[in-house]
This record gives C-alpha cells, sequence and structure tokens, in this order.
C-alpha cells in the first residue's frame, strides 16, 4: 500500500459515514484542493456518496477559521431553509464532523480533510449553456444573499485578506510598473495607461462602503456557474456549493463576478479583442434573475451599485492579471508567453464595453429600484 493510500485510509477511518466504505474515488474539476467521492453502502439501501476533500495548505493557511466560517454559514442556512419548509440536506451544504468532534480531521502529515454529504439528483455545468441556465443561477445567488441577509458578517474571518480591495490591487500594480523586474514594462504601455486612467474608479466602492451606501454583507466571491449545483429535472438552482471564499464584502462584488465571466462569449485569453463583447441582453437576464432571487432583501443604493460591481470586478481582474504579467506570471497558470497579459487586455476591453453601454446598464437596474 503506496503512503497516498495509507493516509486515504486513515482519514476515512476518522469520520462515521454511517456504513461500510467500499470505495473511494478521485472527483471533480477542481484545481485547489484534493477532491474524492466516497461511496457507502448502508445496509439493505443504496449507496450513499460523500464528498472528502484536502484543503489546499497554499491556498488557505488557516483551516480552523475557513472552517469556522463554513459551518457557522452552512448551518445557518439550514435552519433558514427548515423554517421556510425547505430541503436541508438539499438545499445547503452540511459539514460532517469527524469522530473526534472537530470541524475537521488533521492527518499524520498536518493535512486538513473535511467531508460534506453528497448532494444526489444534480448537475454541475462548466459552463452557461443557454441564458436560462445563466439565470437560473442567479436566482441561486440571489437567494444565497436573501437567506443570509440577517447575518452578522462582520464575524466572519477574511480567509483571503484584502480579495476583492481594489485599491490595494492598485497599489501594488504600481509598485510592480515601478520594479519591473522582467523589462515588461515598455511591452504594455497602452495596458498600464488604462488602469492609471481609472485610478478614481478603484475606490468607488470602497467610498460608497465608508459613506454608509453599501452594507457589509456575507458574500461568497466566486459566483461561476460551476459553484451552482442544478437539480438535474428542472435545471433549476439547489444548493450554493465551494464556500471557501465566504467572507464579509459587497454583494455588488458577487454579482459583478456573474457578469464578468458569464455576460460574454469569448475566451479569457482570447487574442482577437474583436470577438469580446459584453452581452447586454445576458446583463439584463442575469440582473432580472439575481433580484428576482434576493426578494427584495438588498437596498436602492446596493441596487443601483450593480454596473459598477460589473465594471470593478473586471477591472480588477484585468489589473492583477496585468500585475502578474509585469512580475514574472507567478500567481496565474500560464500555457504560453504574454498569455496573461492577453488575459488582461480581453478583461480591459470588456471594461471599455462597459463604459460605452453604461447608459444601458443604469436603465437596466433602474427598473427595480423602488
Amino acid at each position: 500500500m503506496s503512503t497516498a493510500e495509507e493516509r486515504l485510509q486513515e482519514v476515512l477511518a476518522a469520520f462515521d459515514f454511517g456504513a461500510p466504505v467500499v470505495g473511494a474515488l478521485r472527483y471533480g474539476k477542481g484545481h485547489i484542493n484534493d477532491t474524492f467521492v466516497v461511496h457507502t453502502q448502508p445496509e439493505n439501501l443504496s449507496c450513499r456518496r460523500f464528498i472528502l476533500q484536502r484543503m489546499s495548505a497554499a491556498a488557505f493557511k488557516h483551516p480552523d477559521e475557513l472552517m469556522e466560517n463554513i459551518i457557522g454559514v452552512t448551518e445557518y442556512l439550514g435552519r433558514q431553509i427548515l423554517q421556510r419548509g425547505g430541503d436541508r440536506g438539499r438545499e445547503a451544504m452540511e459539514v460532517l464532523r469527524p469522530r473526534n468532534g472537530e470541524p475537521y480531521y488533521t492527518d499524520a502529515e498536518g493535512g486538513a480533510w473535511r467531508v460534506y454529504p453528497f448532494v444526489e439528483h444534480t448537475i454541475c455545468y462548466q459552463a452557461a449553456e443557454s441564458a436560462e441556465l445563466f439565470a437560473a443561477s442567479g436566482r441561486a445567488f440571489g437567494r444565497f444573499q436573501r437567506l443570509l441577509r440577517d447575518y452578522p458578517a462582520e464575524t466572519l474571518h477574511e480567509t483571503i485578506p484584502n480579495f476583492h480591495n481594489t485599491e490595494d490591487r492598485l497599489a501594488k500594480f504600481k509598485a510592480a510598473v515601478a520594479a519591473d523586474p522582467l523589462g515588461r514594462v515598455k511591452d504594455c504601455g497602452p495596458e498600464i495607461q488604462f488602469v492609471l486612467d481609472r485610478e478614481a474608479d478603484c475606490s468607488v466602492a470602497l467610498n460608497a462602503m465608508r459613506e454608509g451606501k453599501l452594507p457589509l454583507r456575507v458574500t461568497h466571491n466566486d459566483t461561476k456557474l460551476n459553484n451552482v449545483l442544478m437539480d438535474e429535472e428542472t435545471q433549476e438552482g439547489v444548493c450554493i456549493i465551494d464556500l471557501d471564499t465566504v467572507m464579509p464584502g459587497l454583494v455588488i462584488y458577487d454579482f459583478g463576478d456573474s457578469i464578468r465571466f458569464g455576460a460574454n462569449h469569448s475566451a479569457e485569453d482570447e487574442r482577437d479583442l474583436g470577438k469580446v463583447n459584453l452581452d447586454v441582453d445576458l446583463f439584463s437576464v442575469y440582473t432580472a434573475a439575481f433580484l428576482e432571487g434576493t426578494g427584495g432583501s438588498l437596498t436602492n443604493d446596493e441596487i443601483a451599485y450593480l454596473p459598477w460591481g460589473a465594471k470593478l470586478m473586471t477591472l480588477e481582474c484585468g489589473i492583477r492579471f496585468l500585475t502578474d504579467y509585469i512580475d514574472g506570471d507567478h500567481y496565474f497558470h500560464i500555457n504560453r508567453e504574454a498569455q496573461n497579459l492577453d488575459r488582461c487586455r480581453t478583461q480591459f476591453k470588456l471594461v471599455a464595453d462597459m463604459e460605452a453601454r453604461w447608459a444601458e446598464l443604469e436603465a437596466i437596474v433602474k427598473q427595480y429600484q423602488t
């Protein structure tokens, strides 16, 4: 038996799955955590499955804080769902604690492991194959906000400090330009100027928060379609998953990140910028669905700032790609030279598109203000 197999057996023995374990196989397409699906065989019942994950030590330095966030949020969601007559085991993730009662299990090598019951009869889509699917994800993320509207966001740990602090991203970008460690600044003059021309924009959301216009809320911070489990029959969102980046934040960030990747039809590193365009119809579809899901829980100011969420998340992502290119491609994995520069250019093209159609975006969200 290999060391890895021995470690897996150690971890499996640390949890009470309620029935004998008959197999554990690698699972999913995630790049951060090591994920397995565990098959158990209860007596006289069909197979029951669980998700077993080893949390990435590189990505998350404090698994205790990470799991405190997840347990706090999932238990709160569970109570809200039960109060509304919903299916707790299906509509919110649930943490299965190890036998020792701790939030997670630490193996002999210091690895941190957690278990969730598998949500059956659902599909995890990697891309929005239709506007209806994109809308379904919007309703699901909106409902996530509605259910957590009264959760004390300030009690959550910031698992990735300054994750959506655009001012901090701007400062790191300026430092990279000043240092220019590989002499790449000369290759990206227009892109650098694009950021500098929008320096004031980087403070818009944070200033609105400081002024009390935008309240701190529980935010997911990774609102991709593949973090919504869809019912295999109705194609509606059932359960929000991947809560590793649940932190205090602004609701416009979660909305904006969905628009950034979902309301355009190009690859993230598309070189032909003529193919990179904001789809305003998809922006409209997602806005309607997201606000339907929130059920009136957002303020008029939050609704008014939704286009800013889309612009800032896209601008911030482009700044991060450009910073990494100038620094030498240390953070984002690349498959070819200047890929991060190409990624930056697609984001900035989307930002420019949003600016050109700003009046349309404002008109779309205005119809939902009361």
